[in-house]
C-alpha cells in the first residue's frame, strides 16, 4: 500500500442504489469529508473505499472501461480544501476528483484491471455517515458485461446538458465578418493533463490561450474560449461552446508529455478513424480520458442517420481543416519554430468530433522534452508562436472565404 498526497476538493460517494434517505435537507449545513478518516485499501484481491462523511447524502457508484475505471457521483457536499494523507491501494494506479456540476463531485479511480463492485452500503451513526465500496476482481469477459451500458443514465444524476447550439445552420465565413475563433485550452480541474518537472499542462496551455486570445482581439478577430480559468469543461462541451458561440474554426491547444526523446517540436493533429502510429493513439487515449472522467463520450450513443449527417457535414469540413493543418505548420515553419518530424498527424480525439467547424488539435511542444519546456517558459518564444498562429489563421481565413465566395457563385 502506498501513501499519497491526496486533495479532497469535495465528498465522495456511491452507488447505483437508492438515494439514501437520511440526506442533507435544502438550506441544512452541507456534509464534509473526514479525509483523515477515510481510506482506500486493499482487501485480499479487491479494494475497498471507506469514506466517512459528516452526513448521509446521495450516492451512486458505477464501472467503465478504457481503461477499467471506478466512477463515484454524490451531491450535497462542500469543498473541504484541505490536504489529507490518503491511504491508497497500488491497484488503483491513478486518482481524480473535483467538480462536475453545482452542488455534484466526481471521483475516478482507474485500476489495474477488471473489478466489479462487490457491495456498496452506508452505516449511519451519531449522525455521521461511513459508505462502503468493496471491489472484486472479474474476468475480462465478466468486466465486458459489467461496463456495456455505461454510466447509468437516471436523471436524477444526469450530468448538465450540452450547451445549446445555434437554431439555425452556419453560414460560412467569407471576410465580411469577424472570423470567429474558438480556442480549446486543453485539460483543467480535475484533469490536469501532462505532468513533467512539477509543471502541468492544463496551466501551461491556459496561459498560452489567455495569450493568444488577446492577439487575435487585437487583430480584429472575435475570440471564445472554451475554459479560461482551472475548470473542468467535458469534451462534447467543449465543441457545443464553440457551436454557440457561432465559431468559424475550432484549436484545442495541448502541450503533453511522452517518454522522453519520442516526441519535441510543435504538432498539428487531424481527425482520423483511428491513429496513425502509437504516439498518437496514446495522446487520444490521454485526451479522451478526461472526457471519460465526467461524462461518456455521447458519439457511441448516435444512430446511423445522425452519423450520416456527421459524415456529410465533414465532406466540407475536413478539407478546409486540413488547409488549416497546413497552414499552421507553415507560419510555424516561416517563423522559425521547431516542428515535430512529422508536423500534421491524425488522431481519433473527440474535441475534433464536430462535423461543423473546422477543427485541429495543435500541440505547441511537449512538455517531456527539456527544449520544448524550456521554450514553454519563455515569453520570447510564446509571443513567436503566438504571432505564428496568428498569421496561420488569417491566410487560412483569406483563402477559405475566397473559396466560399468562389462556391456560391
Amino acid at each position: 500500500m502506498r501513501c499519497f498526497r491526496f486533495l479532497f476538493v469535495i465528498s465522495l460517494s456511491v452507488a447505483v442504489l437508492p438515494v439514501p434517505a437520511a440526506f442533507a435537507a435544502d438550506g441544512a449545513e452541507p456534509a464534509r469529508v473526514d479525509a483523515m478518516a477515510s481510506t482506500l485499501t486493499d482487501d485480499g484481491q479487491g479494494v475497498v473505499l471507506s469514506l466517512v462523511v459528516s452526513q448521509a447524502v446521495p450516492y451512486r457508484a458505477f464501472l467503465l472501461d478504457g481503461p477499467p475505471r471506478l466512477v463515484l457521483d454524490l451531491s450535497d457536499v462542500k469543498v473541504a480544501g484541505a490536504d489529507a494523507e490518503f491511504d491508497r491501494s497500488a491497484r488503483v494506479t491513478a486518482l481524480r476528483i473535483g467538480p462536475v456540476r453545482a452542488g455534484w463531485t466526481r471521483l475516478v479511480a482507474e485500476l489495474d484491471g477488471p473489478y466489479r463492485i462487490a457491495r456498496a452500503e452506508e452505516a449511519l451513526a451519531d449522525g455521521a455517515a461511513t459508505i462502503r465500496v468493496r471491489l472484486a476482481p472479474v474476468s475480462a469477459t465478466e468486466f465486458v458485461n459489467v461496463t456495456k451500458y455505461g454510466a447509468p443514465t437516471d436523471t436524477r444524476w444526469a450530468l448538465p446538458e450540452p450547451v445549446p447550439g445555434q437554431s439555425v445552420a452556419k453560414i460560412r465565413q467569407t471576410g465580411e465578418a469577424p472570423l470567429i475563433v474558438a480556442l480549446d485550452p486543453g485539460h483543467g480541474g480535475i484533469d490536469p493533463g501532462a505532468e513533467a518537472d512539477g509543471t502541468d499542462e492544463a496551466e501551461v496551455v491556459l496561459g498560452f490561450t489567455r495569450e493568444l486570445a488577446d492577439r487575435l482581439r487585437v487583430a480584429g478577430m472575435e475570440v471564445v474560449l472554451t475554459r479560461d480559468a482551472d475548470v473542468f469543461v467535458p469534451l462534447e462541451t467543449r465543441g457545443s461552446l464553440a457551436r454557440a458561440a457561432g465559431a468559424d474554426v475550432f484549436i484545442s491547444l495541448h502541450a503533453d508529455a511522452l517518454e522522453a526523446g519520442e516526441a519535441t517540436g510543435a504538432t498539428v493533429y487531424l481527425l482520423s478513424e483511428g491513429a496513425e502510429d502509437v504516439a498518437a493513439h496514446r495522446l487520444a487515449e490521454r485526451h479522451d480520458r478526461a472526457d471519460l472522467l465526467a461524462g461518456v463520450d455521447l458519439a457511441g450513443q448516435d444512430d446511423n442517420v445522425a452519423f450520416a449527417l456527421m459524415d456529410l457535414a465533414r465532406v466540407e469540413t475536413q478539407p478546409r481543416s486540413e488547409r488549416l493543418a497546413e497552414s499552421l505548420v507553415a507560419a510555424i515553419r516561416a517563423g522559425g519554430g521547431e516542428l515535430h518530424r512529422h508536423p500534421i498527424q491524425r488522431a481519433d480525439f473527440s474535441v475534433l468530433k464536430s462535423p461543423d467547424i473546422p477543427s485541429v488539435l495543435l500541440e505547441i511542444g511537449f512538455l517531456s522534452s527539456d527544449r520544448d519546456r524550456a521554450r514553454l517558459a519563455d515569453p520570447g518564444w510564446r509571443a513567436g508562436m503566438q504571432e505564428a498562429i496568428l498569421d496561420a489563421i488569417g491566410n487560412w481565413a483569406d483563402a477559405d472565404a475566397a473559396e466560399a465566395l468562389l462556391i456560391r457563385q
